[in-house]
């Protein structure tokens, strides 16, 4: 390439890491001012872009990199080309380095250019560039595979390298991580309200929110962070880094016992498919009362005059029959019939084993029945939207009719138990005690819900007949 006519230049400074044997950021910006100098290019401070400690692996880890890149296509073109003190300081990903070289210059015009590693123009320069990116990324991948080696022997030995979970920093040279009294009440708090108080991660996430509390990136709580702290075994003492594990010497506010039984509970707490967590709901009922015809869950609509519950495919326009019912009836009817069955003392309900072979195999036989939904659902609308003809609809839907009563039949069977794996009486005592918190008007509703949900899959709101009829389980 020529530089003989003035150009303007970028220049992209990289850094990996403070202790790999290469130049600083100021002595790359300061050969790169000198170059331009001997060359005639004019060189701007806003064009000169940093990024410290980063890998070159990936671009997208690289903001700085993926601004020099926005800045080369814009319609201002204000550089022409690209320094570097080396080529691996623009990627050490081959493949990447083609595809952004090669939109440099064909879509910009720009060129690319290491300072220290001065190419001859034609094929065989080009040529030369190529063997030095290969170079490049073969050192990467050696010098990844190599840490990762060391960090293997760290772990045998007992070493502390994983970032440290919340509540805790680290101190450095593989010792035991020490706790960060500020961030550790963050810790106890999501153990407490979810240990004693019995909250739902989503709840926990909410109230740290609300209090002003984030995460260690400064991001909001959500579900999935409280859940990760909640399972974490760190917290009673054990250290796992990449399939190794052992028990650490560092402090620990937590025992394995409480741990366990925490585990032990989460374990124990069953979710229908469908049933949406009473802390993502307006009402204790929503989520869990049904529509008899489509299956949808009855929205709570909180009306000033009337509060009610309806349809949600019926409020979409889904279908013609409205399924609607107040507030007051549906929470009437709900404490009605629950008092009834400890009335009568007969109850209907399926029990749930705890995970075992048996557990798993029924686990993929009612995974396999939603995919089924989801199929009858898909030939359906192929009908209605006249992809399928009557007669092909009909077909599929017996086909699918088939698998579905095999499926069930084969669900049922590894669902049947004797009553001594879960008697009506012991059923009936967790049902007592459902109700005295249903029918307590004190008790906040997402205690109300979570309790509901403890002994209810679904309620189906039988409009027509004017029933609830509901779903019990046991497990």
């Amino acid at each position: 390439m020529s530089l003989t006519t003035p150009k303007e230049a970028a220049l992209y400074v990289r850094v990996s890491t403070d202790k790999q044997d290469e130049l600083s950021p100021d002595a790359q910006v300061r050969l790169g001012k000198e170059y331009c100098q001997k060359n005639g290019l004019h060189l701007y401070n806003e064009y000169i872009y940093q990024e410290h400690g980063i890998s070159g692996r990936k671009a997208d880890k690289r903001p700085q990199f993926l601004k020099m890149i926005a800045d080369a296509k814009s319609q201002e073109h204000p550089f022409d080309v690209i320094l570097v003190w080396k080529y691996s300081r623009f990627a050490r990903n081959q493949e990447e380095s083609i595809v952004y070289k090669s939109l440099l210059r064909r879509q910009c015009g720009v060129d690319v250019v290491s300072i220290s590693e001065p190419l001859i123009e034609g094929p065989f320069g080009s040529l030369i560039e190529r063997i030095i990116e290969w170079m490049d990324e073969y050192y990467s991948i050696r010098l990844s595979g190599e840490v990762v080696r060391g960090m293997t022997e760290k772990a045998l030995q007992n070493g502390y390298q994983m970032t440290p979970p919340l509540g805790y920093e680290a101190v450095g040279k593989g010792r035991p991580f020490i706790i960060n009294e500020d961030d550790f009440k963050i810790v106890a708090a999501i153990f407490d309200m979810y240990d004693n108080q019995r909250m739902e991660p989503t709840t926990i996430a909410r109230k740290l929110n609300e209090v002003g509390y984030r995460t260690r990136r400064g991001n909001l709580f959500e579900k999935r962070v409280v859940t990760m702290v909640l399972k974490n075994p760190f917290y009673y003492g054990l250290v796992r880094w990449n399939g190794h594990e052992f028990i650490g010497t560092h402090e620990t506010r937590l025992s394995k016992e409480q741990y366990e039984s925490r585990i032990k509970y989460m374990d124990s707490i069953f979710k229908p498919i469908g049933q949406h967590a009473v802390s993502a709901c307006r009402h204790w009922l929503s989520g869990i009362v049904k529509c008899p015809i489509c299956g949808a869950n009855l929205s709570y609509n909180p009306s000033k005059n009337c509060p009610f519950f309806q349809c949600y495919n019926y409020s979409k326009g889904r279908h013609k029959e409205s399924v609607c019912i107040s507030e007051k009836k549906l929470t009437k009817g709900v404490l009605d019939s629950v008092r009834n069955v400890l009335d009568s003392q007969e109850i209907t309900y399926r029990y749930i084993p705890p995970i075992s072979k048996e557990g798993d195999a029924a686990a993929l036989y009612e995974n396999e029945l939603v995919r089924l939904d989801t199929r009858m659902e898909r030939i359906r609308q192929a009908y209605e939207n006249g992809i399928d003809t009557i007669e092909e609809y009909r077909e599929n839907k017996t086909r699918l009719s088939d698998e579905r009563a095999k499926l069930q039949a084969q669900l049922n069977k590894l669902q049947e138990k004797k009553l001594g794996d879960a008697s009506s009486v012991q059923m009936l005592k967790k049902i007592h005690s459902v109700y005295e918190v249903l029918s307590d008007p004190d008790v906040p509703y997402e205690i109300k819900g979570q309790a509901l949900r403890s002994v209810v899959e679904k309620i189906v709101y039988d409009k027509p007949n004017k029933k609830l009829l509901f779903y019990y389980y046991y497990k």
